[in-house]
Parts: structure tokens; sequence; C-alpha cells
């Protein structure tokens, strides 16, 4: 088991765990906003332990990862994936992306060398757009965005109490079972990474296009979703991605919330295994 980092065409330091054989198939997961690669430790114990090798990586200016000025969007985010796994060598890898990590993710296999990706799955993932647009009538208004931004500079750490104190876990709703260790490590990963980053990556999840991304993936995809995710609302986001790609299974889970690997492992984990499996 390992921890190391590379260091990207512009300099930027990318911290990333590479555990298990090198031999074995590898799964690289990518976090949500604004956390590290931390947020995957029970899906990466469980599928170690189920003979993967299991990769995960800082965003830039996430977590472990240099704190960016710059860079801190899709098309970049998705060139420090690819910068990774051609150090790494990975091929016929699995990638596994939850909300913001996946944008990246179908960003990067969409354009991804072939043979680097064998399947990819989406986790109450942000594309194809969150923003009201247009195009787009069914998502969120600017207002909740510009929201999030003024609480970040407000207060980030006070923010980032209340984002998984309330709607990400679906902790706010009545009678849910709270944990407060969930609520302390969100709190935790979002505090060490820089504030510039984060802010900038707002816009990235909630601004940025995926529609075209979606139509390219060439693999099959797994798309997951809490139903009762209070974050990325599923009419907007899985309900409208899995029209766009070429094969694409559409799961959803009724209840869940959009921290729904962390509240809900076992069982979300075992459905991931049969769909990689499959």
């Amino acid at each position: 088991m390992s921890t190391s980092t590379i260091t990207t065409k512009d300099g930027t330091q990318i911290f990333y765990k590479d555990w298990g054989p090198k031999e074995a198939r590898p799964i690289m997961f990518h976090h949500g906003w604004p956390l590290t690669a931390d947020d995957w430790d029970n899906q990466m114990m469980f599928f170690l332990q189920a003979g993967f090798r299991v990769i995960a990586h800082d965003r830039r200016g996430h977590g472990r990862s240099s704190q960016t000025f710059s860079g801190n969007e899709m098309d970049t985010y998705a060139a420090d994936v690819a910068e990774l796994t051609d150090h790494l060598n990975l091929v016929g890898a699995v990638h596994i992306g939850h909300s913001t990590g996946g944008g990246e993710v179908a960003r990067y296999v969409a354009r991804a060398k072939p043979g680097r990706v064998a399947k990819a799955v989406l986790i109450g993932a942000v594309p194809p757009i969150m923003l009201k647009t247009a195009a787009n009538p069914g998502g969120l208004p600017m207002e909740v965005f510009d929201g999030f931004r003024a609480a970040l500079v407000a207060n980030r750490a006070q923010f980032f109490r209340d984002v998984p104190t309330g709607p990400f876990f679906g902790f706010n709703r009545p009678g849910a079972k709270v944990s407060q260790g969930l609520i302390d490590n969100w709190w935790r990963q979002g505090m060490m990474g820089g504030a510039k980053a984060h802010y900038d990556c707002i816009k990235a999840f909630s601004e940025t296009d995926f529609t075209e991304d979606l139509k390219q993936i060439a693999v099959p995809v797994l798309i997951m979703h809490g139903e009762d995710d209070q974050i990325v609302p599923i009419a907007d986001s899985a309900q409208l991605a899995i029209k766009l790609v070429k094969h694409g299974t559409l799961k959803t889970y009724p209840g869940l919330p959009h921290g729904m690997a962390s509240t809900h492992p076992e069982v979300i984990n075992p459905d991931i295994l049969a769909f990689i499996k499959a």
C-alpha cells in the first residue's frame, strides 16, 4: 500500500493512493467537492479485499495536492487524471466518480486513450449540467451557486459544517441516523484544501456542460443516484444522463441521499461490484 505524488506539466503536485497488486484489475476513484481521496476509504478497502488494485487522488486544489490558483476547471482536472493514469499505466480500468468527480470521470473517459478505460460508474454525479439555462430549464438557478460562493468566502469553516450536517448526507431528514464521524470527516477533508480552488470549483461543477462527453463515452456506464439527493437533484442529472450515454444502466435508490456511498456502503458497494463483474 502506497501514497505518492506526481508533478503535472504545469508544476502542480497531485497526491494519490495506489493500493493492491499492480497486476490486479484497477479501479480509480474520483471524489466530490470539496473532499479528498479519503472520502473513498470504505470503497477502497472493500474492493482491495475483493482483489482489485485501487487508486484515488486528491484533485488539484483539494486535500494534499497543490493549493492551485489556476486550472481549477474540468478540462484541467481531466488532464491531470490523464497524466496520472499514464504515469501508472492503467489499462482496462474502472473509473468511479461521485458528484463533481462524476463530471471529472465523464470528461476524462470521453477523451481517454484507447484501452485505458473498461467501464465507468457515476454516483450522485453532476452531468449533464447542474445550472438552470434556456437549454436546461430544470436546473438549479445561479443564485444557489452564488450562495455557495458567498458562504465559502464569509466563513468556510462553518459552511463546511453546515453542508454535511444538513443536506449532503440527508441528516436534516426526520428520523435520520446521524453520524458525527461522517460530519467531522467531511469537515476535515474540506479544510485540507485551498479556499481559492474550492471557490473556483463551484463554477466547474455547476456550469460545465457534459452533454457531449456523455454522448462520446463508448464503454458501459452505471449511473447510481439517490432519489432523495438534495445536492444534485435526480430529475436534472441521472434521469437526463442515462438518455445520453450509449451503453448505460440507471439504478436509483429510494430515500437515499447525495452521500449514499458513505451512509449506505453496504448497499452501494455490492451493486458496483456486480456491475464490474458483469
